[in-house]
This record gives C-alpha cells, sequence and structure tokens, in this order.
C-alpha cells in the first residue's frame, strides 16, 4: 500500500486543515505527545495560530504488576488514578504515594529535557488539541486524557493524522470531538502510512519547542 503522508511535518499541515475551524481563537492550545506527536503538533500549532506544549504522560503501574494501570500522570502535575483497579487491587496510599514519586522523578526528568525552564502551559478554561503521529491501541492517548481532565479544560479534542475506524469510540468519555484525517479499514501500524517514519530525536522536539516558542512572543 502506497504511504499516505511524506512525514510527520506533512501530516501534521494536513491534520490542521482538518482543524482550521479553531484557527486563532485566543483560549487554543496544542499539546503534543512526545515525540512523535511533537512535529505533527508544531505544525497544527502554526498552522492555526496556537500555543505549543507538550504533554508527557506515566503509566501509574500496579505495584507488582506494571504492566497493569491503576492511573497516570502527565504534564502540569495531573492525576487520573482508576478507583476500581485500586480497590480491586487492595492497593493503599502508602503504595500509590510510592508509585507517584517514581513516575514524578521520571515525568520531571522528561520535562526537563524538553521544556527546560519553561512552565507548563495553562490549561484550565482552554480549548486544548491533544497531537500525536497517529493511534495503534490508543492507551497513551487514553492516559493522557483522563490527566489532562483534571486540569478543567473547557473542551478536549483529540488530532491524529491516522487511527483505525474503531479509535473513536475509545475516546468518547473522556474527550469532546475527535478529528482523524484517515481512518483505513486496512491497519496494522501507524508507520505504514508514513513514507518517513523514521524516529524523532529529543534534539529535534527541543528545537521544536523552543521555536514555537519564539514565534509565539
Amino acid at each position: 500500500m502506497e504511504s499516505q503522508f511524506k512525514d510527520r511535518r506533512t501530516a501534521g499541515r494536513l491534520l490542521a486543515d482538518a482543524l482550521r475551524t479553531y484557527a486563532e481563537r485566543e483560549d487554543l492550545l496544542v499539546f503534543a505527545l512526545p515525540r512523535g506527536g511533537v512535529p505533527v503538533g508544531y505544525e497544527v500549532a502554526k498552522e492555526l495560530g496556537a500555543e505549543l506544549d507538550v504533554l508527557i504522560v506515566r503509566k501509574l503501574g500496579v505495584p507488582g504488576q506494571p504492566e497493569v494501570a491503576m492511573g497516570a500522570i502527565s504534564s502540569g502535575d495531573a492525576l487520573y488514578l482508576n478507583e476500581q483497579i485500586l480497590k480491586f487491587a487492595e492497593i493503599g496510599s502508602r503504595e500509590i504515594e510510592a508509585v507517584l514519586e517514581r513516575e514524578r522523578r521520571e515525568l520531571a526528568r522528561r520535562e526537563s529535557a524538553y521544556r527546560g525552564s519553561r512552565p507548563t502551559a495553562k490549561v484550565e478554561g482552554r480549548t486544548v488539541i491533544v497531537v500525536d503521529d497517529g493511534i495503534a491501541t490508543g492507551a497513551s492517548m487514553r492516559a493522557a486524557l483522563l490527566a489532562l481532565r483534571g486540569k478543567k479544560p473547557e473542551h478536549i479534542v483529540v488530532a491524529v493524522p491516522v487511527a483505525p475506524p474503531d479509535a473513536r469510540e475509545k475516546f468518547r468519555d473522556v474527550a469532546d470531538e475527535y478529528v482523524c484525517v484517515l481512518s483505513p479499514h486496512s491497519f496494522q501500524a501507524v508507520g505504514e502510512f508514513y513514507e518517513d517514519f523514521s524516529e524523532t530525536q529529543d534534539a529535534e522536539v527541543r528545537a521544536l519547542l523552543a521555536d514555537a516558542h519564539t514565534e509565539s512572543r
């Protein structure tokens, strides 16, 4: 099958076209999920005249079963806890705090690596577009949205260049709107729809964020 997008930045410009109704809104914020979502989000923010920031997500794994998520934290110290999992696994506050402390350290390290001294963008009362380079399972995006809800945005939009047709249903309870450029029935992996899907490097993430910050001043 022929690739649909030349690279992530091309995909971002196409995604921005699908989000044109949000252009130049004063309350608009684009959150990109590092690392692959940043080149996409950069183009979306640039085209729409919006502020760009990164939304770094860390899953909170159940003690002894780290692959099972009991919640998530994200940039700005947003916190989501799954009360059903906590109750079922009989996880106490001391265990939760231990996991939180470890994951907050890692999140802070990544925040520093990508954002430097720039503060996290204000979220409360704003329209927030959350961008990635595509959705496969949707786990990272869902964790990001669940954590973000605690910051009280006015409106949350999930926006990606490509995802399987059933992806929309995964976010109905955590997002207000879903925008996707391409929803192919034959879907194996996000990368198959890009001509260039090489790994986004930390240096590119930092450069794009710095450039976006300079342009918005």
